[in-house]
């Protein structure tokens, strides 16, 4: 069978979710290789996990390089694997970073790229919505190496053994690849809550809150879901703008969204479109967002949410 590339995501050797599906995706293409970049023992380490979801091979790069500079070096090792190995096709998370060595590889290599996809079928025909999310279509890259960056939560992981037979990639980055250069880094406060793109559960919160996420938090905390919020909400200063769902914003394609006080404008549904379940929270009957959802509940956030969170807490 063919080889097909998977870019692993992990944070300092702990592989997420994301690259499970990933694998999944690849399996049914053909022969799935993972490549991790980073420490090489945290790669050994993860190795056996990878395996679990189908990675026949498990490509481990380590040099200082992909550390100390931005998405350069990783680009440049990804467009060096492309050309070398031939692969029948590159599946990436379709996470900022992810998307942005895609793109670089895609230059470096002359082959084309499909971003946001929600699906990849046999000869890697992407399902993507486009458009704002107005219309969904098949794209197919007709030059070079198919490059797709898949959504998290668009492909549900299922465990496949694979062999996972470890190999070193000797690659040193260019120093043209090396001009940009990261000088300091900055933990996220932990919130006990899953990450925003990665959730299958997403809670979020609009102009409807008035400034008031604490029944958004509380519902969400229950459901064990992450927290989202509109752009008018994080424009207005009440949520960070690293929660902010939509066009402008982070897209997130979970199994279940609630919208609380959210109207749905196209910039926000552009964001959320693709999920798979929507639960829309109003006091307005004729907001947009009723058009989109899977259920409705005409009524205010502050009676609806408490009672919700009752319910869902007295059933744990």
């Amino acid at each position: 069978m063919s080889e097909v590339l998977v870019l692993v995501d992990h944070v300092d050797g702990d592989v997420r979710k994301s690259t499970f599906e990933l694998l999944t995706a690849a399996k049914a293409l053909g022969e799935p290789t993972a490549l991790f970049i980073g420490d090489a023992a945290k790669g050994e380490a993860a190795a056996a996990k990878l395996g679990e979801y189908g990675a026949e091979k498990v490509l481990v790069a380590s040099d200082p390089a992909y550390d100390e500079f931005l998405v350069g070096p990783k680009a440049e090792l990804l467009a060096e694997l492309i050309s070398t190995r031939q692969p029948a096709g590159v599946l990436v998370p379709a996470s900022a970073e992810g998307k942005e060595i895609a793109g670089l590889a895609a230059i470096k290599t002359g082959s084309g790229i499909l971003t946001d996809a929600v699906g990849v079928a046999e000869g890697f025909v992407a399902t993507q919505s486009v458009f704002a999310g107005g219309y969904t279509v098949e794209s197919k890259v007709t030059r070079g190496t198919p490059i797709v960056a898949i959504k998290p939560n668009s492909v549900a992981a299922e465990p496949s053994q694979g062999a996972a037979a470890v190999e070193s990639v000797g690659f040193a980055p260019s120093d043209a690849a090396k001009t940009a250069r990261i000088t300091a880094t900055e933990e996220k406060p932990a919130s006990g809550r899953p990450q925003l793109t990665e959730a299958a559960t997403v809670v979020s919160g609009g102009r409807g809150t008035g400034g008031d996420f604490a029944p958004v938090e509380a519902l969400a905390d229950a459901l064990g879901a992450a927290v989202g919020a509109s752009r008018a909400a994080v424009d207005a200063d009440w949520y960070p703008h690293s929660a902010q769902v939509g066009q402008t914003g982070k897209t997130v394609s979970p199994q279940l969204y609630v919208a609380c006080g959210i109207s749905g404008a196209i910039q926000h549904r552009a964001g959320m479109q693709t999920s798979k379940n929507i639960v829309a929270i109003n006091k307005d009957e004729e907001a947009p967002i009723f058009e989109l959802a899977d259920f409705g509940v005409v009524g205010d956030l502050f009676s609806v949410l408490p009672q919700a969170t009752d319910a869902i807490n007295a059933r744990k």
